[in-house]
């Protein structure tokens, strides 16, 4: 079992910026790959990034050339780094792993793009 801890979130005006962090625990040696997902208001939650274990990574098209996923392994977290944040960015972000025992999500994160 892989627990999850997300912090970094917040209010931001547009056009700022915001680091993610998703902190892993546990079995984290079962790690394949893990996802950045967001959830806004009335809406389905939605993927937005994943880095797989090689390190290449894939974003959705809205946030591609402003967000970057990436990895400590170290500290067994997981960042998505948000430039240029756009109201439409307005979301509670959850992290995902996807290990070999089944799929963890976070607790979720608020962040709001609001002036």
């Amino acid at each position: 079992q892989v627990r999850l801890e997300e912090s970094g979130g917040g209010l931001v005006q547009p056009g700022g910026s915001l680091r993610l962090s998703c902190a892993a625990s546990g079995n984290i040696f079962s790690i394949k790959a893990t996802g950045w997902f967001r959830q806004a208001p009335g809406k389905q939650r939605e993927w937005v990034a994943t880095i797989i274990s090689s390190g290449s990574t894939s974003y959705r098209d809205s946030v591609q050339g402003r967000f970057t996923i990436s990895r400590d392994n170290a500290k067994n977290t997981v960042y998505l780094q948000m430039n240029n944040l756009k109201p439409e960015d307005t979301a509670v972000y959850y992290c995902k792993v996807f290990t070999t025992g089944g799929d963890s999500w976070g607790q979720g994160t608020q962040v709001t793009v609001s002036s």
